[in-house]
This record gives C-alpha cells, sequence and structure tokens, in this order.
C-alpha cells in the first residue's frame, strides 16, 4: 500500500453526498448499467440522512478527497435470529485503486458488523466480474453458488401488490 498519502474512513457526512452520488454514476458505467440510475442526490441525501434513514455509508478520504464509498444497511437472519450488515455498494475512484483501500473498506465494515454484533456480513458481486471475485475470495469471502437474487420490481411490482 502507499504510504506517501493520508487516508482515512469515516461516516458519511451530508457533505459528502455529491461524491458519493458521483461514484454511484461511476459505478452503474463501470457495469454497464448507467440506464437503470434513476436516483438523484435529493433521494441519496433522504435516504442517509433524512427523518429516517434507510442507509448508511463510509466514506474513504486520501487527502481531503473522498475517494471511495461503501454504502450498507442491516438485513435479518431468521436461522441466526440476528441481524445482518448487507453491503450494497464498494466504489473506489479508478485512479485510488491498487491501494488496499478496498481491502481497508472491507475491514472497517467487518469491525461494524462484529460492534453490532451482526451474525453476517453479505454483499453480491456480478458473476462477470472476475477481478472483484477474487479479490472477495482473497479476504475469505464465500461466494455462494446456489443462491441467485430475486427482484420484483417497476410495474411487476405493482401488479404482485395489486394481485
Amino acid at each position: 500500500m502507499n504510504t506517501d498519502n493520508t487516508f482515512s474512513i469515516r461516516p458519511a457526512q451530508a457533505s459528502d453526498v455529491t461524491h458519493i452520488y458521483g461514484m454511484i454514476v461511476e459505478l452503474a458505467v463501470f457495469e454497464k448499467l448507467e440506464h437503470l440510475v434513476v436516483a438523484t442526490e435529493a433521494q441519496l441525501h433522504d435516504a442517509l440522512f433524512g427523518a429516517r434513514p434507510s442507509c448508511e455509508a463510509l466514506v474513504g478520504v486520501e487527502n481531503g478527497e473522498v475517494a471511495c464509498f461503501a454504502l450498507f444497511f442491516h438485513n435479518f437472519s431468521t436461522f441466526l435470529t440476528r441481524k445482518g450488515l448487507y453491503l450494497e455498494d464498494l466504489y473506489v475512484k479508478q485512479v485510488h485503486r491498487g491501494k488496499g483501500y478496498g481491502k481497508q473498506m472491507l475491514a472497517a465494515l467487518a469491525q461494524l458488523a462484529v460492534e453490532r454484533q451482526c451474525g453476517r456480513f453479505e454483499w453480491s458481486v456480478l458473476d462477470w466480474n472476475e477481478n472483484a471475485i477474487n479479490f472477495y475470495k482473497s479476504v475469505g469471502a464465500q461466494i455462494l453458488p446456489d443462491w441467485r437474487i430475486c427482484r420484483v420490481d417497476g410495474d411487476a411490482l405493482g401488479k404482485l401488490a395489486g394481485s
């Protein structure tokens, strides 16, 4: 890891929303899913800092610049009867990759999960993202081959809700 830089991880602040939103868009472009981004900065601000926040975020800061973020929330395991920590997105800006920041962010989230007595720390990865899969395996993550994500959204969500 590059020791010439000052890097720290902290909880996101309202002033970080613009940076986080920009990285969400960068991530969507990387994943070839930019057409799915309908979020706005205002919605993200409300989700993180509104009256009833639905998620939290950490930011990694290098020399005063937001270099990466991790957005997460709690889920629940009925089998464990304990909450878990679910990582929705982790993104390191291209210019800051290769410095160990992603691993530090995962470690900070794992520490948070332990402090909060979570039974699990989970996330998803696209099946074509071999670099990410190999990175996650290198930090001890299991890639669960038998599980698939199920999603109902848009018109299908409305239809199901009305049935």
